[in-house]
């Protein structure tokens, strides 16, 4: 149905008939499946351990245990509570949705130990508790008043703090109305099929009843954990670890989540340089691994992976994680990537973090061409964009099909939408940034001597690796490509979902052109949005962040970044001012091809801003009839809204980025009065003025704070193929680095080489050698 209906929208709007899209859909879809790039959002999970953890969300029998660092206060004295009751929080809101959750705990011991601590103080006599001090105290303390805790037994301590820390979880879970039952295991239970058929008997009727099971180790019975292994002082629950893993295979449980006080485990000692966290653990990857160590606890993280790998050979997934992470088993669930996850499943697709590394590889490779040969491999991609229409057409169909059956407005369509106009403006705007490639890397744009025989030379170089992050338009993807290549830059892509088909196609191509020049990894697709938290995360790999979206985006990608520089792309709130003395044609004409042109773009005016003369003038009631015809909504400002009786509704905001047919139309007083309101509500995108003052014209271009301030001209001209670019990475609204559309130029960053004859520093100090600093003229050489 879906092919059908793409093939009629293909022969009504692009003239191609249904068979000529049959085969460029055929030939699409093979070139899918040999594409690198592989999206697995809609991939069905695999059963049992083989689970991804975009599949963590279907789970439903859960074991979480619970560690004594977790459990234990940093201070080693009694509970953590708030720690423990955002727990319960997290696993009642689960339980709440029809999973069904249990509980690993340690915790009696400590609870138990700190309520005996106070009874044996009491009942010591006055003269054991002055000899305690005499001879308890270390040096340093007696200054302080502190006793040294008496020694406890700690199977009296299990016994003494069962009764207490159940009664504890109780009081938590009644507040979210879940109920809780406590069972107590020893070793010998499981050794027993009997015992071991009863436990699971009892522990399906608790969970069909919609309770909690509450279950820990009967340390009352068991014997005391290892001397040197009771860290502190504080005594916890010995082989909790495997005792989970055990229980998480007998239940059948599909999630075992481990929690300590480590993030889990890391690919060399963590705190070394080049230690990071490992996401993922699959066996059969044999990956090296080096567990962090936990501030308490008897069974260490050597057995808390051994239990991993027991439950995760039973078809169990486990995840090892820091308990003490804000809200960490709601975010497991949802698949976002906290701690170590076991699974079986192979990772779809190249690790980020090998994408990331080939890309900084290929970079240096394509750094090395000559800059004909960086244009050529751009001038093949837009001889490819042209030559595959069909292909990349039919690819982005099913998007927009897919789209319009999921209810996407109708401004994110026209982002999505491709054309044969389209291709062709990519294609010309890929030429022109192939010709501004040939001398790009390279170029000298100082020359110093410094004195006589020692020449300074500061020469254009690539930054390294981008990673640009956009959404719904698949026609950002080739000119990113294309500026990247030209720039000598490595690139990681992330489009969005809505676009995948055409992203996968359009990448394809890019591929294709790389290969005779360059590895095919230099640019990369990055398919799976939960891989951006670790992109970000690279900073040895990623040397600038490139988002363009929402404002939104822009802020989730700066909280998340770690050390990466990010261009901004935020908003685009542009306005037009008509000011007092204007060309009412002119007028008329600009502000609807600012408006009116694509309301889509961020280029396009989302506020009229009209001087306060043309209110009861002809002007401004043609301007609002224009916008009517061409179908705008139009919004009042504050000022407008006070004088007019009836009409247009108020706007809600007069900092709304539309993106449709629809803008804001405000009064201001005079030109200083729109400047002030552009600066204060406008995203520091694009501006214009339509004057016929040139001192207002120059007074408003120098003193709006925006990227692109324009006279007499409409606010769509933004662009990096109109500016003469060939394209653009993005409109970058920051104040830093660069300005306004971004092309190639903007890709660049700058080295200093330094040419002598043997001279030293101490040769100047001495007097040897004078600094002249003579500025020397550049000559134009050819990067041939």
């Amino acid at each position: 149905m879906l092919c059908r209906r793409a093939a009629s929208y293909l022969q009504n709007t692009h003239g191609l008939s249904k068979s000529r899209f049959a085969s460029a859909f055929w030939i699409y879809s093979r070139r899918l499946k040999s594409t690198a790039a592989i999206d697995d959002e809609n991939e069905q999970p695999q059963p049992g351990a083989a689970l991804l953890r975009s599949d963590l969300n279907k789970v439903k029998r859960i074991v979480i245990k619970l560690g004594s660092a977790v459990i234990t206060r940093e201070d080693e004295c009694g509970l953590a509570l708030g720690r423990l009751g955002s727990i319960v929080e997290q696993v009642a809101e689960l339980q709440n949705q029809g999973r069904e959750m249990i509980i690993v705990t340690s915790g009696a011991v400590a609870f138990g130990k700190q309520k005996l601590r106070q009874e044996a103080v009491l009942s010591m006599s006055m003269r054991q508790n002055l000899t305690s001090v005499e001879n308890g105290m270390r040096l340093g303390e007696k200054r302080q008043g502190k006793l040294r805790p008496p020694t406890l037994e700690p199977r009296a301590c299990a016994a003494a703090g069962q009764s207490g820390l159940m009664s504890l979880y109780d009081a938590m879970f009644l507040q979210y109305g879940v109920k809780t039952a406590q069972i107590l295991l020893t070793k010998p239970d499981f050794q027993n099929e009997h015992s071991r058929e009863n436990l699971r008997g009892t522990l399906n009727e608790l969970l069909k009843l919609n309770i909690v099971p509450i279950v820990n180790a009967n340390d009352a019975v068991a014997p005391p954990p290892e001397p040197d292994m009771d860290l502190a002082g504080v005594i916890s629950v010995k082989d909790n670890d495997s005792l989970a893993a055990r229980l998480a295979s007998e239940m059948r449980a599909e999630l075992l989540i481990i929690m300590s006080d480590v993030n889990g485990l890391y690919t060399a000692p963590p705190g070394m340089p080049d230690s990071r966290l490992l996401n993922t653990y699959c066996p059969e990857m044999d990956q090296v691994i080096i567990a962090g160590k936990s501030r308490v606890g008897t069974g260490g993280m050597d057995s808390k992976v051994k239990a991993a790998t027991y439950a995760l050979a039973r078809n169990c997934s486990v995840v090892i994680c820091n308990g003490c992470e804000e809200q960490a088993i709601i975010n497991i669930v949802k698949g976002k990537k906290v701690g170590t996850f076991f699974t079986r499943a192979q990772a779809r697709g190249t690790p980020v973090e090998l994408q990331a590394k080939l890309a900084r590889e290929g970079s240096r490779k394509l750094q090395a061409l000559s800059g004909i040969h960086r244009a050529a491999i751009v001038n093949k991609l837009a001889d490819l964009l042209l030559e595959r229409k069909s292909e990349i057409l039919a690819a982005n169909q099913l998007d927009v099909q897919e789209a319009f059956g999921s209810g996407m407005q109708q401004s994110e369509m026209a982002r999505l939408y491709l054309s044969d106009q389209k291709l062709e403006t990519l294609s010309k705007g890929l030429r022109q940034i192939g010709v501004d490639a040939v001398n790009a890397i390279g170029k000298v744009v100082q020359k110093t001597c410094l004195a006589a025989g020692l020449e300074l030379e500061k020469i254009t170089v690539p930054i390294g690796v981008l990673l640009v992050i956009f959404e719904s338009r698949p026609d950002a993807l080739p000119q990113v490509a294309a500026l990247s290549i030209c720039s000598g830059n490595g690139l990681l892509l992330k489009g969005g979902k809505e676009a995948k088909h055409s992203n996968k196609m359009i990448f394809s191509l890019i591929q294709e052109a790389l290969e005779p020049f360059a590895p095919v990894d230099t640019v990369a697709l990055i398919s799976r949005r939960e891989d951006i938290a670790d992109l970000l995360q690279l900073n040895q790999y990623i040397d600038l962040v490139i988002p363009r979206g929402s404002q939104e985006l822009m802020n989730r990608i700066q909280q998340l970044t770690q050390g990466i520089p990010v261009l901004g792309h935020t908003e685009g709130i542009c306005h037009v001012y008509v000011d007092k003395d204007v060309d009412p044609e002119m007028a008329l004409h600009i502000v609807k091809d600012s408006k009116c042109d694509y309301p889509a773009a961020c280029n396009s005016m989302e506020t009229l801003l009209i001087h306060k003369s043309h209110r009861e003038g002809p002007l401004f009631d043609k301007l609002c009839e224009m916008l009517k015809v061409q179908g705008v909504k139009i919004h009042a400002g504050p000022k407008l809204g006070q004088v007019l009786r009836f009409g247009p509704s108020l706007a809600a905001s007069m900092h709304t980025e539309y993106g449709a047919l629809e803008c804001a139309v405000e009064i201001v007083d005079d030109l200083d009065d729109a400047i002030s309101h552009i600066n204060k509500y406008g995203s520091s995108h694009t501006d214009a003025i339509v004057t016929n003052n040139d001192e207002n014209a120059e007074h408003f271009l120098k003193m709006v704070d925006s990227a692109c301030v324009f006279k007499n001209a409409s606010t769509r001209f933004a662009d990096g193929y109109r500016f003469g670019l060939g394209a653009e990475v993005g409109i970058s609204t920051s104040r830093i680095h660069a300005r306004g559309p971004v092309g190639l130029e903007g890709l660049l960053t700058h080295k200093w080489i330094l040419s002598g004859t043997g001279q030293a520093v101490a040769d100047f100090s001495s007097g040897k050698y004078k600094f002249v600093h003579e500025k020397l003229a550049i000559e134009d050489k050819p990067n041939s």
